[in-house]
């Protein structure tokens, strides 16, 4: 069986999708709509799980139209596990979310069914280029979906706001991509990525290239919200439906990871020395684990605190993506994987309380919990998996990654941020859901409350189902792929294949059939369960430290600083642009001094 049209039925099932739910929406009920939108992200989790399969054998190539690499120009796609694998990822929890959306909203129109879907299209078509102009106009199908599902509550201010601010910002860095796009197809008549690879690996690194590199990175660093290029991302986080922060944090955000990768080891990977990449990264990783991860444990808004803690698992990531090294990326995407799921599952308890209290506030929440039954137990459990608790597929991703950077420095920073963005959600459920601790303290000023936050849907007896469904499929993913060992190992050829720049490119441009690699050590290590279990004790520790100590009396203490954080993160766009432009000139600095 021939798998090259894989590929593209991926892309074009959601897009098919889409237009029959907006053909269907004005003549039928919303159950229908519903349907057509679930069965389409069904299928097309069916058609990407087969891709996967496929690309256990070597690369699939599809050159889409007939088009050939002779011809200079053209759309090729290559699936690897990596690429087919964030494609499976962006489909299945595309599903889970429109499970969910199917209770959730009590106004949900036909057009969030379509822009879900092509928000997939979107997804997928990223994960699976070999394209750099059809990077960016996948990228920005993503995010001007994206733009429009943050924005989805137009009555609201401040969704419009977040919506405003979050287009600005990513659109201001894909223009940016799309100039050193511009630049690279000037220097070498050609798009695609292997194309540009082999003309570029006969020249040096001059300042030419070096522009190009810095101005397409900057788009997919800003879709990463790498720091200083993550402002956005809370405030899209805060203000976006439930369902799509699932979207948002467990494959958007990581896929600008994917991107980076991709760009720098196909296209620059024959002219950017691996010490200049690998050193560029890990400061911008430190910067955004750090920061994240502080930012995290301030947090009293629910939503703010799981987009912070997305921030701060961005930057271990970028971190062990930067070791440029089998066993480095494939912890990093199974790190990713992981935490897909588990993040995926927080979001949607949170909109479990959002549905049944009104309110996403840790302080108003203040023994509001008690009742659930269903949160009670499992955001106590997220926030620990959060934290790298094994078997959970974080904690095997965050083992993989840190045997992986060899550095004692760089272990402890996992341990350490990954126990505090645990921490700092477990703390919020044991004071919801146990009323543990004083009541809160609210005189705070430089922070942001979840108060006054719109229901978006309504369930005082019960949570639905479905609703139900969605939440223990993604926990349950995020088990399994620590639990199952041929995830890791799959990833692991993966990554050999994904870092195997010259076999990428004979394939792409010659069809030489991929060669056989040989596995790396992907499975449980006794070093990496005992870190991971101390990242899940120290999580224990800063939540009930956080919740006795008190998270007023925490802010009190770092006043100064927090206050001058605060005014950083101001929500206008202007300050946003700036910080943009500081980053983008920071990373080029990074790959002349590193």
């Amino acid at each position: 069986m021939d798998p090259s049209w894989l590929p593209p039925l991926g892309i074009a099932i959601p897009l098919a999708g889409a237009c029959v739910v907006l053909a269907l929406a004005k003549f039928v009920p919303r159950l229908v709509v519903d349907i057509v939108a679930m069965v389409t992200a069904v299928v097309a989790v069916g058609a990407m799980s087969m891709l996967l399969a496929f690309t256990a054998a070597g690369r699939v190539v599809t050159w889409v139209g007939g088009w050939t690499p002779d011809h200079g120009v053209g759309i090729v796609l290559a699936a690897d596990p990596i690429g087919a694998g964030f494609a499976l990822l962006a489909c299945v929890l595309t599903a889970c979310a429109l499970i969910y959306t199917w209770r959730y909203f009590d106004d949900a129109e036909a057009h969030v069914h379509v822009l879900i879907l092509l928000f997939m299209a979107g997804m997928v078509g990223f994960s699976l280029t070999a394209d750099l102009f059809d990077l960016f106009v996948f990228l920005e199908l993503m995010s001007a979906t994206a733009y429009a599902l943050t924005g989805h509550k137009i009555e609201e201010p401040r969704s419009v706001q977040g919506g405003f601010t979050f287009g600005v910002v990513t659109s201001l860095g894909a223009y940016f991509s799309l100039a050193g796009i511009g630049i690279l197809y000037a220097r070498t008549g050609q798009l695609g990525m292997p194309q540009i690879g082999t003309a570029l690996a006969g020249h040096g690194m001059d300042a030419l290239v070096l522009a190009a590199l810095v101005l397409v990175l900057t788009g997919l660093l800003v879709k990463a919200a790498v720091v200083p290029f993550h402002f956005w991302l809370a405030d899209a986080h805060a203000v976006a439906p439930t369902p799509v922060c699932v979207l948002f944090s467990g494959v958007m955000a990581p896929l600008g990871l994917y991107g980076v990768l991709r760009v720098t080891t196909t296209v620059f990977g024959g002219v950017l020395p691996a010490a200049s990449a690998h050193g560029t990264f890990v400061v911008l990783g430190i910067a955004t684990a750090v920061v994240g991860a502080v930012l995290c444990l301030m947090q009293r808004h629910l939503k703010r605190m799981l987009a912070y803690s997305t921030i701060a698992h961005l930057g271990l990531f970028l971190i062990a993506m930067a070791t440029l090294t089998a066993s480095g990326v494939a912890g990093a995407v199974v790190y990713v994987f992981g935490h897909a799921g588990v993040k995926g599952a927080l979001f949607l308890m949170v909109g479990v309380l959002l549905a049944r209290k009104g309110n996403v506030d840790e302080f108003a929440l203040f023994c509001e919990g008690r009742d659930e039954r269903l949160t009670k137990w499992l955001l106590p459990l997220g926030a620990l998996a959060l934290a790298g608790l094994p078997p959970f597929g974080t904690g095997l991703g965050k083992a993989i990654s840190e045997e992986s950077t060899e550095s004692v420095a760089l272990t402890a920073l996992f341990v350490l941020v990954s126990a505090a963005t645990g921490g700092a959600v477990l703390r919020a459920s044991l004071r919801i859901h146990f009323g543990l601790g004083p009541p809160p303290d609210d005189t705070d000023r430089d922070t942001t409350k979840g108060e006054g936050e719109e229901q978006e849907g309504r369930f005082p007896n019960r949570v639905p189902a479905t609703m139900v469904a969605a939440i223990a499929v993604l926990l349950t993913g995020g088990l399994l792929v620590g639990v199952v060992p041929q995830v890791a190992e799959a990833m692991g050829v993966g990554a050999q294949r994904f870092l195997d720049r010259n076999g990428f490119i004979a394939q792409a441009m010659h069809g030489v059939a991929a060669a056989p690699v040989g596995g790396i050590e992907t499975a449980w290590t006794w070093s990496g369960v005992a870190l991971g279990l101390l990242s899940a004790v120290l999580a224990v520790a800063i939540g009930f430290v956080g919740v006795h100590f008190g998270l007023g009396r925490l802010r009190g203490a770092l006043k100064a600083p927090l206050h001058v954080v605060h005014r950083l993160h101001s929500g206008h766009v202007g300050d946003y642009a700036a910080w943009l432009v500081l980053g983008m000139t920071a990373v080029g600095a990074l790959f002349v001094i590193t």
